[in-house]
């Protein structure tokens, strides 16, 4: 057993008698910011290039090829030399999600860091790359460190001091490169195991999906005479079936909320339908304190966000209240609301995305807030929704298809659940391993090297 110190630092607690810990500023040099926003405008940058425009997207890639890269002018290098990135610094996000860095390598495109990024290299000799690494990018080691630094603030921003205050924990350079190289070969397996999961988690989704779509252009009865709907995406349907324009098959909701007779605000999230603003744990929506500007929605009522129906934003609500006037909102005359259930199945089908999707007017970019950015189609126009083909069967047959599909998707999504749970506890042990192996906690036995 290894005779252990206090590190004088609560949440890294005990490390090694012979280890130190340094502040980040005394092991690096070369620090600088990306530019501000008017010295990089992305409208006067190329769709191709010599000069890569490094973005967090990238980073958290860990790739320089994807398709939405923007280059620099040549003719604009000089006056940006400042950001250009040399062999060896470290690029990584400095505002909204952190904990993701890249090495820059002498294979890697010649390229500048936008906005959101900075850089920095390592001077010490008493400090081994691949062992930062872990500590600064690979892991959540300083998410502690990071939080209690930024409280108070809206928006989470790794500024200079936060980052040259740091506490980097220091081994010899041996026992860095034996924990570097057994952390690499760990998780790896971890990750692949995790990699697995997600793809069973894909593949479930898929299925569901699948049985779904099946249930509601197809019905549940696989002996029944079948004909072509005319809609491609659709093919045949059973003979008795209609195919009807989504304006006829259920009533529009305009209802405004003046004067005020809800206060109750509605958000739709893709995946979880619409659930109440007040319990939403991000703030990617906006409400304006006066609701009395918004629409109403009824319970069994089914809401679509005009921006995002076309990745899933849509769903039957079962609240009352008051949503955006970016939604939609149509209403049916049965008791159950099941035409108004049937559409959201409709609607969440694969083919039925596929159409909304070249029905979106303009594009969009998404920040996912972890590095990543999605790009989507904007409004989907209610003259469009209207004038969709629906398949429809008979109101009692509709039932029976929405209990069906309410069914698989209770059952598929109970797994899924599970599996998302086994995610989160690996996630958690390769995040305890990690913490465990570079704050000296566990050694690397050598059997293990």
């Amino acid at each position: 057993m290894r005779e252990m110190k206090d590190s004088g630092i609560e949440w890294i607690g005990a490390i090694p008698k012979e280890w130190s810990v340094i502040r980040l500023c005394y092991l690096i040099g070369g620090y600088k910011a990306g530019p501000f926003g008017s010295a990089l405008i992305m409208d006067k940058l190329a769709d191709e290039g010599d000069i890569l425009v490094y973005t967090p997207e990238i980073i958290a890639e860990n790739r320089t090829d994807l398709p939405n890269n923007k280059y620099l002018q040549e003719e604009r290098l000089k006056e940006m030399e400042q950001f250009v990135v040399q062999k060896d610094e470290i690029i990584f996000p400095i505002v909204g999600s952190l904990g993701r860095a890249m090495l820059i390598t002498e294979d890697m495109p010649t390229g500048i860091i936008n906005q959101r990024l900075s850089k920095f290299h390592l001077t010490s000799e008493v400090l081994f790359i691949d062992y930062f690494l872990w500590l600064f990018a690979k892991s959540s080691f300083y998410a502690p460190f990071i939080d209690v630094s930024c409280r108070g603030s809206i928006i989470v921003n790794l500024t200079k001091a936060i980052l040259h205050d740091m506490p980097v924990i220091i081994p010899s350079i041996k026992e860095q490169k034996t924990i570097s190289k057994y952390l690499d070969s760990k998780c790896l397996e971890i990750d692949s195991v995790i990699s697995d999961i997600q793809s069973q988690i894909e593949t479930l989704e898929e299925y569901k999906r699948s049985v779904i779509t099946e249930a509601v252009t197809k019905g549940l009865d696989p002996d029944v005479e079948m004909k072509d709907s005319g809609v491609q995406w659709i093919g045949d349907i059973p003979a008795h079936w209609n195919m009807i324009p989504f304006k006829y098959i259920l009533n529009e909701r305009v209802e405004n909320n003046y004067p005020v007779k809800s206060n109750e605000r509605l958000s739709l999230s893709i995946g979880l339908g619409v659930t109440l603003y007040s319990e939403k744990t991000t703030n990617l929506d906006r409400f304006k304190d006066d609701v009395s500007q918004y629409k109403l929605a009824h319970i069994g009522d089914l809401v679509m966000n005009s921006m995002n129906v076309i990745v899933g934003a849509v769903g039957v609500t079962d609240y009352y209240g008051c949503i955006s006037p970016a939604y939609y909102c149509f209403y049916d005359n049965e008791i159950d609301h099941v035409t108004a259930k049937y559409c959201e199945y409709i609607f969440l089908s694969k083919g039925m995305r596929s159409i909304l999707y070249h029905l979106g007017k303009g594009i969009m970019a998404i920040d996912r807030g972890d590095g990543r950015v999605n790009t989507c189609r904007l409004k989907v126009s209610k003259y469009d929704i209207n004038h969709l083909l629906i398949p429809v069967p008979s109101v009692a047959e509709q039932r029976k298809i929405v209990e069906f599909a309410n069914r698989i998707t209770v059952e598929i999504d109970s797994i899924i659940a599970e599996k998302k749970q086994q995610i989160e506890t690996i996630e958690e042990y390769k995040k305890s391993l990690i913490f465990e192996y570079v704050t000296g906690k566990k050694e690397v036995k050598m059997n293990e090297c």
